[in-house]
């Protein structure tokens, strides 16, 4: 599905990733863990072409994305939920899920995807008049996701969703995300909460300045000692 082969990345003269190789196959979850800083939201934006590569190679189902715009790579597939949600908080909740379908492939299947993003989050259908920027933190959590899957996407990046939430919200969150993988989308999600994640991906990768300095199954990320207390803070 996605493969990420000796990525170098930054923003202007500032390098921010060396050499970052990982995989998520179709159908999978997989986990970036990392301390703040480490470069996991470059990587997401390098993969969705916010934060173009400097070198190496980032391909989906064996296309070199290369060069590719942000929306061409969101027509291929990949669709991002962002650190902080960005929603549009000055907009009701029906018109922040439908910029989401705005690729003309989602766009023939608009109707469709909100009646299916409406029933995996039924609150968001009781509050489609809403003005996004009313809604609780959790609320505002489904809304983008619920924004991202209106794109048909067949691999999701998530940055950080758990990032400000109640515990019992995150459960509920990461119920959906293990959902939405049993129905086939590949998932690469970027958490500080290295227990959560873990939990939920098969496998997962451990990122810190920049580097890959772990990588493994979640049962083995979870047993390795030096990880744990170095990384994982357990």
């Amino acid at each position: 599905m996605l493969e990420v082969h000796d990525l170098t990345a930054g923003y202007g003269k500032a390098q921010v990733l060396w050499d970052v190789s990982l995989t998520v196959g179709a159908g999978e979850i997989v986990t970036l863990l990392g301390p703040n800083g480490a470069g996991k939201t470059t990587l997401v934006n390098a993969i969705a072409g916010i934060a173009p590569p400097w070198s190496g190679r980032v391909s989906l189902e064996g296309t070199d994305l290369g060069s590719t715009r942000p929306h061409k790579i969101s027509e291929a597939g990949v669709a991002v939920v962002p650190e902080g949600r960005r929603i549009f908080p000055d907009m009701n909740v029906a018109d922040n899920l439908d910029i989401g379908a705005y690729n003309p492939r989602a766009r023939e299947r608009r109707d469709d995807s909100l009646e299916r993003v409406l029933t995996i989050f039924p609150r968001l259908g009781e509050r489609k008049r809403q003005l996004a920027g009313s809604l609780s933190g959790g609320e505002q959590q489904m809304l983008a996701i619920g924004r991202a899957l209106m794109a048909e996407p067949s691999l999701l990046l998530l940055d950080e969703p758990s990032l400000g939430l109640a515990p019992i919200i995150v459960e509920n969150i990461f119920a959906i995300l293990r959902r939405l993988n049993e129905e086939g989308l590949s998932i690469l999600v970027v958490e500080q909460n290295a227990v959560e994640a873990l939990d939920l991906a098969s496998r997962g990768y451990v990122l810190e300045e920049g580097r890959v300095v772990g990588e493994g199954s979640s049962a083995e990320l979870l047993a390795d000692e030096r990880l744990r207390q170095a990384y994982l803070g357990l």
